[in-house]
Formats: structure tokens, sequence, C-alpha cells
């Protein structure tokens, strides 16, 4: 990344979290919690941190190497077909599709994919992230298959949103293109085991690996999001930078100065408050380029800390329900309940310091005399949201709501992989205050295995018989 490594970069570019707004002398004891209560947590901490170690060493957490990793075979896979498609689709659902759409509009320009291709820096990316024929259906009527890459992603090979959705690609593109269909897909699965890794490698298309011990949800610095990142335009290495030097500042800072430590040492004792718990988490971005940020954590923080069993088979039934909302949008939707509604909230605000092109509102002659419009001249609309969200932050906590802010000086790729890295540390540090499990996700599992059934995947007509006899049963309530 060249002289962004060196320590004035890293000064410079730094994320800030501030967490003076959860404390009980700006909050109450009723609201929130004392430096002691964060501090009577170090002994736990250091055995999380210490088995976080031991397990790393062991190859059992990659998440936290894969800044190291080698991105060149994805920067000379994208050059090399950059010139054949202007269209790049992922194709993939929950971790194999969300850190895609966060990264691209945090990182690209707001109106990408409407640009002209000699003003994109890349291709078009499109993330249709669901199973719904209509979205699907709607994609097809913009897309020129001829010119149209798509990228295949699934860690099983066999999640059944992307495999059904890949077969009707498949035939869309043997269409348009016949034999050639197979140089239009690209497969990002288990580098071994998996029905879409066998039937790419028997195709002979092209191939990227997701780690082994990378679930979905830790995967968007894996080839999962980074070759559509790269495909578009994106500074891969400057994100994997980023992201390198957040995990090396949480290693290495004490951990009553740790942010993730401290910030998941705020969740959980606030979680468990005895007087007014905070089982909502709330993530509201103070900046559009940071949104779907916010759509990726709630999957992260829900998947990973939401939990039935302890790690010691005790039923806890646990998990902050991860809420998002975008300043200053839902200042007119969200706030007059979060600050009058039920005190149960913790608020994270995502603030960015400087805009990439801010927007000066001008001095009109013809509306000075109106106090509506006279005082805007001359400021500019980034003073304006920053302004809404010092005002939304002060209204919460003058009502005693618990805050915290995360502060990105600018956005790019290397503060989003440090926000990225930030979070996803944070999120296995606080499962292990909860004592569960955040790596795993059994209830998603079942919903998988009923789907299977449901659409006569072979080996699971017992189950689907028993679905039936339930729904059956359900039947004489249908109002």
């Amino acid at each position: 990344m060249g002289a962004a490594r060196d320590e004035r970069w890293r000064t410079e570019m730094r994320l800030t979290v501030n967490v003076r707004n959860v404390f009980t002398d700006v909050v109450g004891a009723d609201h929130g919690v004392t430096r002691q209560q964060i501090n009577g947590l170090l002994p736990r901490f250091e055995t999380i941190r210490d088995d976080i170690e031991t397990r790393r060493k062991r190859g059992e957490l990659p998440f936290l190497d894969l800044p190291k990793q080698d991105v060149r075979p994805i920067l000379d896979y994208v050059r090399s077909e950059r010139d054949r498609f202007d269209t790049f689709v992922v194709v993939g659902i929950g971790g194999s599709a969300l850190g895609n759409i966060a990264c691209h509009t945090a990182l690209r320009h707001p109106y990408h994919n409407f640009l002209p291709a000699n003003r994109r820096g890349g291709m078009r990316v499109e993330v249709p992230d669901n199973v719904d024929p209509d979205r699907l259906s709607g994609l097809f009527d913009t897309l020129d298959l001829r010119r149209t890459l798509f990228d295949v992603i699934t860690k099983s090979g066999s999640t059944a949103e992307t495999t059904s959705t890949f077969l009707v690609i498949k035939e869309r593109l043997q269409t348009a293109v016949g034999a050639k269909w197979r140089d239009h897909v690209v497969v990002t699965t288990d580098p071994k085991s998996g029905d879409l890794r066998k039937y790419a490698t028997h195709e002979k298309i092209a191939a990227f690996d997701i780690p082994p011990g990378v679930g979905g949800r830790f995967s968007v610095l894996t080839p999962v999001g980074l070759l559509s990142c790269a495909a578009s335009g994106i500074d891969i290495e400057e994100l994997l930078a980023g992201a390198g030097d957040m995990e090396h500042r949480v290693r290495t800072t004490p951990i009553e100065k740790n942010p993730a430590y401290v910030s998941a040492a705020i969740h959980y004792l606030l979680y468990n408050h005895p007087k007014s718990p905070k089982r909502l988490a709330v993530m509201m971005p103070y900046s559009h380029a940071l949104k779907d940020v916010a759509d990726w954590f709630r999957q992260l923080w829900a998947e990973s800390l939401g939990k039935e069993k302890s790690l010691d088979g005790r039923t806890v039934n646990v998990g902050p329900t991860p809420i998002k909302a975008l300043g200053a949008t839902d200042q007119h939707s969200q706030v007059q309940l979060y600050i009058e509604g039920p005190n149960d909230k913790l608020f994270t605000f995502l603030e960015v310091g400087r805009f990439q092109k801010d927007v000066t509102f001008p001095d009109d002659p013809d509306l000075r005399h109106l106090n509506a419009f006279n005082y805007f001249g001359g400021k500019t609309m980034g003073q304006l949201l920053h302004a809404e969200q010092k005002a939304t932050t002060l209204a919460l906590t003058r009502r005693k709501r618990p805050n915290i802010t995360i502060t990105l000086p600018d956005v790019r790729p290397y503060t989003v992989g440090q926000l990225f890295m930030l979070l996803e540390i944070q999120t296995v540090v606080t499962g292990g205050l909860f004592e569960i499990n955040p790596f795993d996700q059994p209830g998603v599992e079942a919903g998988k295995v009923a789907t299977y059934a449901l659409m006569d995947r072979p080996g699971y007509e017992e189950e689907k018989k028993k679905i039936e006899a339930e729904m059956a049963a359900g039947e004489q309530f249908v109002l």
C-alpha cells in the first residue's frame, strides 16, 4: 500500500470509538455502566484474549489473518476479464452478498452503475440477494448477457437460493452465448468439497477459494467480497491494509483502552443491566456510504450472538437484537421512538469526519428575508449532516439513552477495512462474554433443512412428511 503503511497514515486515518455516553455519570446509574464494571471483566478478557490467540495459532480463526493473504490471483483475474465484461453479478445470499453490498455502497460512487464506462473505473456490480422471481427477472431485463460475468458464491456449494438461481443463469447464458457460457461464470466456494466445486472442476470454470474456517458473515475480506470489489475498481490492497492495522491495534492495545474489548464489555453489561437491560442494538450511520455496513453488521451480530445453548450446554437463549437506521433519514421515522419510547436500546453511531464531495449552500438574495432559508448560506451539507448527528446524540444522551460513536476520518478502503475488522473482533469477544459459540448457526441450518425437504431434495423425504403433517394441523386456524 506504499505510503499508506507508514505511521503518519495510521495516525491520520485512525478510526476512533467514543464511549463517553454510556457511563453512569452521563446517563445515570439506571441506564449506564461504570468503569469499575468494565475493569471487573478484565480477568475474563484475559482468558478470552488467550483463547483467541491459542485458537489462532491452531488455525481455527483464519479471519484474523485475512489481511496477509496474497490477492494477486484476484487482481490478475480481474485484469484478464475487465475488457470483456462491463457488469459483474454477485449470485449469493446472506454472508455471500451483504459484504459485497456494503463495500460497493461505501467505496464506489453512489450512482456507480449509472455512470458511463469511462467514468466508473470498473465494472457495474449487481447483487440480487434473494430468490424473488420479480427481482431476478427485472435484473435480466437490464443485462447484456454477452457482457456480463456472474460470480456464484456459496461456501457449502449447496445453498438452495444460490444453486437454484445458477440454474436460471446457466440456461439464460446458454441461450445468449452458447458453448461460451462457462467464460461468463466464476465460482467462489470451498476449495475442495461441495457440489459447486465438483461441477466447476468438471466444467473447467474459473474458481476462487473461501478459506476453510471462515464463515459467511466473516467472509467479506475473502474472495467472497474482494472479487467484486476488484472488479468495480476498489483498492482491495488498501482495504486489507486497514483491516490488518486494526487487527494489530486490537491485539497489542491494553484491554482497558482496547476499542474491541471495551465496546464488547459495554454491550454485554448493558444487555445484562439489572435495572434496565438494553437488549436492542441500533446501528445508525450518518453517511449514506455506510448505510449498508449496518445491514452487514446486522447479520454478523444476529447470527453470531443469537444462541440457545451456552458452551457448557445450558439453555440461555441470548442475543442482542440488531436494528439498522440511517441518519438523517430515520430521524423522521424512528428517533421519536428512540427518544420517548422504551429505554431498552444501545445506540452505535457511525460518523464520517470528511465527505468525499461536500455541497455548499448558496446565499440566495431572493430568500434572505425568510428565516427558513437565510441561515444556510455559505455552510455545507456536510455541516448540516454533522449537526443532525450531534443533535440526535445530544437528545438521546439527555434522555439517558446510552450511545457510542465510531468515527471514520473519511470513507475509503483503509477506514472501511478497519471498521470491518473492529466489528468482527468485537463480535467474537462479546460471544466470549456470553459464553456461546459465535461461529456456528444451528438455527439457520434448521431452516435450510426444511427448505431442502419442501423442495424435494433427495434424502429429505422423511423431513418433508413431518413438515406436511405440521402444516396440515395448522390449516384449521387459517382465517
